[in-house]
């Protein structure tokens, strides 16, 4: 008769069964930090696939495909040589950050260093477009992935300097009109197309470049930074609602707490609705 997993369950000791635990939770960590390097990346559209084939290999033997099922099976036993090959660059990033002892860190001193040079690259950048009235459109990918917007621009894959920012957008450069999209802290493309946002209640004086970050904003949990070219005003949207009027203080105060994600302060007076907002 055969044993039942709770009696198999039973049959083993307290050591055993933390060692099982312990087993179990090291291997999803260390899966979550896998998925973590290659999201927002090609690898998972190749994941996906890869996940059809080995549902089609399934389906194929059960159904009895035998030639699509022998297809299938040289599919999967040649596949670990091409996954190899596709998956290169984040194997290599992986191996990397293993070497500098990353893979399993968090919240490293030079992460923070990043992360400061990160907010201070986009504000000063920001603020030299601002007083010189340079029009700027700048979205910063969190969660939800931006690969569809990025394929609408020119593929750039660059450090994000302020230098590089401000060039971008200089008027009459080739791309100058459109969103520079960031991804992984690097600038993934220039000259994106982002979708306008259709809402009735936004303000007739808001020109195309608020109305792309707006809509963006409600579609995904994407920052965008907007400079305008008429008034030289800062402004940020996120999560649908828009910050007007920002200055060089407040904006970099902000776009920190928005990026990435500090202690939340507690709320004292009413919460707010949803919309535009005005600062200043």
């Amino acid at each position: 008769m055969p044993v039942s997993f709770f009696e198999r369950f039973s049959d083993l000791s307290i050591w055993e069964v933390l060692i099982n635990i312990v087993d179990i939770l090291l291997v999803w960590f260390v899966l979550y930090k896998l998925i973590a390097i290659i999201k927002g990346t090609k690898a998972v559209q190749l994941l996906k696939g890869l996940f059809v084939i080995i549902i089609a290999w399934f389906v194929t033997k059960e159904l009895g495909l035998r030639t699509l099922y022998w297809i299938m099976e040289q599919v999967l036993r040649w596949g670990f040589l091409a996954i190899i090959v596709i998956f290169q660059p984040e194997l290599r990033r992986a191996l990397e950050q293993i070497g500098r002892g990353k893979l399993f860190s968090r919240g490293s001193q030079q992460e923070e260093e990043e992360r400061n040079r990160l907010v201070e690259s986009v504000t000063k950048s920001v603020g030299y477009m601002a007083k010189r009235r340079i029009g700027a459109l700048i979205s910063i990918e969190r969660e939800t992935g931006l690969s569809e917007y990025i394929e609408t621009g020119i593929p750039m894959h660059s450090d994000l300097t302020s230098e590089l920012l401000i060039n971008i957008f200089i008027p009459n450069t080739p791309l100058h009109d459109g969103a520079v999209i960031v991804q992984q802290q690097r600038i993934a493309a220039a000259a994106c197309y982002l979708p306008l946002s259709e809402s009735p209640f936004i303000s007739k004086e808001l020109g195309t470049r608020h109305r792309a970050a707006l809509g963006l904003s409600e579609v995904t949990d994407a920052i965008t930074v907007v400079v305008s070219e008429e008034t030289g005003a800062v402004s940020l949207t996120a999560n649908g609602d828009l910050h007007r009027n920002l200055s060089t203080e407040e904006f970099e105060t902000l776009l920190r707490k928005m990026w990435f994600g500090p202690v939340q302060e507690p709320q004292t007076g009413p919460k707010r609705k949803r919309g535009v907002k005005k600062n200043g």
